[in-house]
């Protein structure tokens, strides 16, 4: 599947008995709810001895995707548009890959 697909795809589950601007609120507060469960998998695995579970990772990732894919959708964003946007953005700050220089002295 690819961007396209998956950013339409994931409409199928909005909850449409909210009014757009909830809906745009339910999918932030996801983004953030879903980040901090990939933080606590980190946590554990950097902090507290636990194993890595890339599997549990993977799952809570897709989560985080799932919103920002409803955000975008909601917006009338492209997702494949903002990696684009984004990977070129990096690519002239770094062109030669990533350097403490070139991020301490960024324009």
């Amino acid at each position: 599947m690819n961007l396209k697909e998956y950013q339409e795809k994931s409409k199928r589950t909005l909850n449409n008995n909210l009014t757009k601007y909830e809906q745009v609120d339910n999918m932030v507060y996801g983004i953030l709810g879903e980040s901090g469960e990939v933080v606590d998998i980190l946590k554990k695995s950097r902090f507290q001895g636990h194993v890595l579970d890339k599997d549990k990772l993977k799952e809570e990732i897709g989560d985080v995707m799932f919103y920002i894919a409803n955000l975008c959708n909601l917006l009338d964003l492209d997702l494949e548009e903002i990696i684009q946007q984004n990977y070129n953005k990096l690519l002239k700050r770094y062109p030669e890959g990533f350097s403490t220089e070139r991020s301490v002295n960024r324009e």
